[in-house]
């Protein structure tokens, strides 16, 4: 543009028909026109300037919301990770849990098949008591003498604990087996928590067996495990239970009873009976 209007001016100058004045507001415009000029390349040269820095903070931005997705996305991933996690112990959790409810359901089912066992022992038990007994002699009764009269007048010497158990366990000794039976039953109704009670229980038992009222050995014998769980009988009792089983031929029996005993007491010597009895069958 400046070109041209020094070349205007050159025309008018060169052909005579500009004057002075015309020259000045010429030049003046000219000097305005430049002024112009140089305003707009500033302004060009400030909105350049405004537009790349524009630019370079669009582009900053631009990174930062690169940098906050990819964030967001390690986040997402940890957060999947943690859920598979999760989902992985409550899976385990899960499983211990029905492991455990079909622990506990073995085991009632077991309980179950131990009572079922026990009651069909039992059963069987008194359907031995239901059998006739041996038959005991019949006391001829007589009329007592006087002296006897006296004597049974006279008040019974009360024994100790331990004067009745031996008094009863010499008659065993001698073979007297009811006087024995009535002298443990005597202890255990005056001294039931007696530290001697499982024996007496075990030897009322033994009568029956040596009479060979194998029946009611049995009961006598399975008072000695269900009532004194904790006496040093207990094995013993099992032995001789097992033993009047067989003496009464019911093997079946006789075989789950010294199992158990060998289960329950495999250190015992009766348990080193019963094992020997065992291979017999």
């Amino acid at each position: 543009m400046k070109t041209t209007i020094v070349t205007i001016f050159c025309f008018l100058l060169f052909f005579g028909c500009a004057t002075r004045e015309d020259a000045i507001r010429l030049d003046n415009r000219l000097s305005r026109l430049e002024t112009q000029s140089m305003e707009t390349d500033e302004r060009y040269n400030e909105i350049k300037h405004q537009l790349e820095q524009f630019g370079q903070i669009r582009k900053e931005e631009e990174q930062d919301l690169r940098s906050e997705s990819a964030s967001l996305h390690a986040q997402i991933d940890r957060l999947k990770e943690e859920l598979r996690i999760l989902n992985g112990k409550l899976e385990e959790i899960h499983y211990r849990v029905n492991r455990k409810i079909e622990t506990v359901q073995n085991s009632d089912r077991q309980l179950q098949e131990m009572l079922s066992f026990q009651n069909n022992r039992l059963t069987q038990i008194e359907h031995y008591l239901n059998l006739e007994p041996m038959k005991k002699p019949v006391t001829r009764l007589s009329t007592p003498s006087t002296s006897e009269q006296s004597t049974k007048q006279e008040p019974e010497k009360q024994l100790t604990e331990t004067e009745l158990y031996i008094a009863a366990k010499q008659s065993f000794d001698q073979k007297e087996f009811e006087k024995a039976r009535e002298g443990f039953e005597k202890l255990l109704k005056k001294f039931p928590d007696s530290g001697r009670a499982d024996n007496a229980q075990f030897w009322i038992g033994e009568t029956y067996y040596r009479e060979q009222w194998y029946e009611k050995a049995i009961l006598e014998y399975q008072k000695v495990i269900e009532n004194y769980p904790n006496g040093n009988k207990v094995a013993a009792a099992l032995l001789k239970q097992g033993f009047a089983f067989l003496s009464l031929g019911d093997k079946p029996n006789a075989k789950l009873i010294l199992e158990e005993l060998v289960k329950k007491y495999p250190g015992s010597n009766e348990a080193t009976v019963a094992k020997q009895k065992l291979t017999e069958f």
